[in-house]
């Protein structure tokens, strides 16, 4: 494992722990997620439009994706790929649980395996969702990070505009969002 993708996964844990402290601190019920989420249109490769930054994608220039895959298992495999700042394409692998199997919009991520055991699981909500699943707004309780997400490298004005609505009636600010490099 190169010392960048170390690096990396320590920072996830980190901010993973930290996310987990601050969620439950908040009041979760007020983060509203979509009603029902059709698994098998969400899966496959999704584009990075926009994020609130972070520290584990600081090193992160552009290209930034997210490749979903069931297993057998009923997990979900997760691939999430940037360009780095040297120009190096980085990998980060990691596994998906549905936690709220009423609507498939509650969902908790791990990116850190010890022994064949995910540790560290963070909190998946999916917030807004194209009508085709074309863009996907995708946030967590704690409000400390959220991501933009669409099927095409661009998004359009209507659907940019829709997505900006969401991401403040969810209780983030807009103004904060980092457009990604595509």
């Amino acid at each position: 494992m190169n010392r960048s993708l170390k690096l990396l996964l320590m920072g996830c844990l980190i901010v993973l722990l930290s996310g987990t402290l601050i969620g439950c601190a908040q009041n979760q019920s007020q983060l509203e997620t979509v009603s029902n989420v059709e698994l098998q249109r969400y899966l496959g490769k999704w584009y990075e439009i926009a994020r609130l930054p972070n520290r584990f994608q600081n090193h992160c220039a552009g290209e930034v994706t997210a490749d979903y895959k069931l297993l057998e298992s009923g997990d979900i495999q997760v691939i999430n790929r940037c360009r780095d700042q040297q120009g190096e394409m980085d990998e980060a692998k990691g596994i998906g649980r549905i936690v709220d199997t009423g609507s498939n919009a509650k969902l908790e991520v791990s990116f850190v395996s010890l022994f064949g055991l995910n540790l560290f699981w963070g909190d998946y909500w999916i917030l807004g969702l194209g009508e085709n699943y074309d863009y996907a707004v995708v946030g967590m309780p704690s409000r400390q990070y959220l991501w933009v997400l669409s099927r095409q490298t661009e998004m359009s004005t209507e659907d940019w505009q829709v997505v900006q609505m969401i991401v403040q009636a969810s209780g983030y600010d807009p103004s904060k969002l980092l457009i990604t490099n595509q």
